[in-house]
């Protein structure tokens, strides 16, 4: 842990760290509540037939709706960004959020945002720690390590980070670990996350087997299932899959290279408006 920076929420004491959920809004858009925390991922909320634009000219249609829409959010706590592009922070978001919303993200996305007046905004680079407090729950955000295209191509793309969650009760105890992927690949770095961070309890892989020009800039199906077997995750879900028409790799390809895995009893999956209940057990 190279540092560690602390933002301190308004709040109660009192915390259920026994259950949470997870709402699953859409392409990487996840909504987590746990622990007396509300906190959104990457929001996307374009509606089918839009367009996202990703630079060099490049544009994608979104294939599928958000669940929810933005004015519908519950009150949120914070956010967490894995990297400034359209299909993980839109215009519609860029338009309408609230500018004192906590965002936890890259030092390049904080650029970024600042420049377009949000004013609460947090870098962190990777293996840097972002911890927020309320009431008896500590949070610890720590970047992890991504790579959002192979050689030469990283440096034409925005940096991304995935993102490192430990739950603290008030005694320091760890109750629960979540690893968040963002848009990468199986790179150099991605085996010392586990070596890092083990027992992790729940994992959201961002698969979709993103293609620009034929170069492959998000995890496949078969590099899904090697993230799963590197992490080792209690669970792992499946997210950032077949909403935009630069996914080339469907969730149907996914499932497929799970079973032939053997990996199928670890992994649960959501479609756009799910919700996934889980239980937490002292460690």
């Amino acid at each position: 842990m190279a540092s560690v920076k602390e933002l301190i929420l308004p709040g109660s004491k009192s915390s259920d760290f026994d259950r949470g959920s997870l709402f699953f809004v859409g392409n990487a858009t996840v909504i987590l509540r746990y622990a007396g925390l509300t906190i959104l991922t990457d929001p996307n909320f374009l509606h089918q037939g839009q367009h996202v634009h990703l630079g060099y000219g490049i544009r994608s249609a979104r294939r599928t709706n958000p669940a929810i829409e933005l004015e519908d959010l519950p009150p949120l706590d914070l956010i967490i960004l894995s990297h400034m592009h359209e299909d993980h922070f839109d215009r519609v978001v860029e338009e309408k959020l609230d500018r004192d919303l906590p965002i936890v993200t890259t030092p390049h996305a904080t650029e970024k945002l600042q420049k377009k007046g949000f004013r609460a905004v947090h870098a962190i680079a990777t293996w840097e720690t972002q911890s927020v407090v309320k009431g008896d729950t500590r949070l610890n955000i720590t970047a992890m390590p991504g790579i959002h295209g192979p050689g030469i191509l990283q440096a034409l793309l925005p940096p991304v980070m995935g993102s490192l969650l430990e739950f603290q009760d008030a005694t320091g105890q760890q109750r629960f670990r979540i690893y968040i992927s963002g848009d990468t690949l199986i790179h150099a770095e991605f085996k010392q996350i586990p070596q890092r961070y083990p027992e992790i309890d729940l994992a959201l892989i961002h698969l979709g087997g993103t293609k620009v020009f034929g170069v492959l800039l998000t995890m496949d199906a078969k590099q899904g299932v090697e993230a799963i077997q590197i992490i080792s995750p209690e669970t792992a879900i499946p997210i950032h899959y077949n909403d935009y028409t630069v996914m080339k790799s469907p969730l149907e390809d996914f499932i497929k290279a799970v079973e032939a895995a053997g990996l199928q009893n670890r992994v649960k999956y959501l479609q756009h408006g799910d919700t996934y209940n889980f239980e937490v057990s002292p460690r």
